[in-house]
């Protein structure tokens, strides 16, 4: 019998110690282990024996190592998805402890809401190291959030204008949940668009648009997404990400690979610019943001370079074609 439940999780060099934690909490998964699952998808880490030598024999039912020698984040849910028999997917990072209810609360929420194809709720922080007060500004960027206590759903079905959007509350990469058959058609969408494999981390690379990518490519479909509080995990925040360069260089990777996500998706709030005028651009915007005078000025300065970047590396236009029509039933 197939488990209801498939937990990927997609690494590549993890963190020891985080990653024991991360680990632990799927130990204690209130979920009944022969139901789910579990594939960790070991993504071109250096030492092949490494992600091995961890102990997965806890799980009773089925844990197994997957090795994905493509380097990228894409590639190894890619590989996740493909490799997984359960009816809804669970992606976990090598840096997230769950909630002990998140896997039971997986399925009653699709029991519920069955056209929803991607679901995700709360990431909490857990720090190294006390992060200085400014840096709160830049929490989504680090992939935390808490958006109340309230229940969130969307659908360009369902939506009143009929310009597309990706909401704010759309699912995040850590612990996003998929249903299958939403998850199916996301891989062959993908693998039709090669260029998107680059959308998300890679490497040194900080882009961060493959969630995005996946909820748009659902709400294309007709499926609808979903934010749901009881979903609740914590986000360990390591040192080293805890700095000014650090969250310079992801507020740049992130506002560019914003506008690829969009494009790819026929999505375009701001017109394409000339490539000549970035630096022109980058240079009238230091002297706006004012970024000597404070970490936070600097960080969205970068942020803005990034915008510029992508802005700048559009291609020309094409005709877009609105999805509306495509709903289920």
């Amino acid at each position: 019998m197939n488990p209801l439940i498939s937990v990927i999780i997609p690494t590549h060099n993890p963190n020891q110690i985080s990653f024991e934690k991360t680990l632990c909490g799927l130990r204690e998964q209130t979920l009944e282990q022969n139901i789910w699952e579990l594939s960790v998808i070991d993504n071109a880490t250096d030492d092949p024996k490494y992600i091995p030598s961890f102990n997965f024999s806890w799980h009773s039912s089925c844990a197994r190592v997957i090795r994905e020698d493509h380097l990228g984040l894409t590639r190894a849910r890619l590989a996740g998805i493909q490799a997984s028999q359960g009816d809804y997917l669970v992606f976990v990072d090598d840096d997230n402890v769950l909630h002990p209810n998140f896997l039971k609360n997986v399925s009653r929420i699709f029991q519920e809401y069955p056209n929803l194809g991607a679901i995700g709720g709360k990431s909490l922080p857990e720090f190294e190291v006390e992060p200085e007060p400014w840096m709160k500004n830049f929490w989504i960027c680090l992939a935390l959030r808490d958006l109340g206590e309230e229940i969130q759903i969307y659908s360009w079905c369902d939506a009143s204008n009929i310009e597309k959007q990706h909401p704010s509350f759309a699912p995040i990469g850590a612990g996003m949940v998929l249903q299958r058959s939403a998850a199916q058609l996301y891989v062959n969408s993908v693998l039709e668009d090669p260029v998107r494999l680059a959308l998300d981390r890679t490497g040194r690379s900080l882009q961060s648009g493959g969630d995005c990518d996946i909820n748009l490519t659902l709400l294309d479909a007709g499926w609808g997404v979903g934010y749901f509080p009881q979903l609740q995990l914590t986000h360990l925040i390591a040192a080293n990400r805890l700095t000014k360069d650090y969250l310079a260089r992801l507020n740049f990777a992130s506002s560019h690979s914003w506008i690829q996500v969009l494009d790819a998706h026929g999505i375009r709030p701001w017109k394409k610019i000339p490539r000549w005028s970035v630096l022109p651009r980058k240079i009238k915007a230091f002297f706006n943001y004012q970024p000597w005078k404070s970490s936070v000025a600097y960080v969205n300065w970068q942020g803005a370079c990034g915008l510029f970047e992508g802005l700048g590396t559009l291609p020309k236009a094409k005709k877009l074609k609105l999805e509306k029509d495509k709903c289920l039933n």
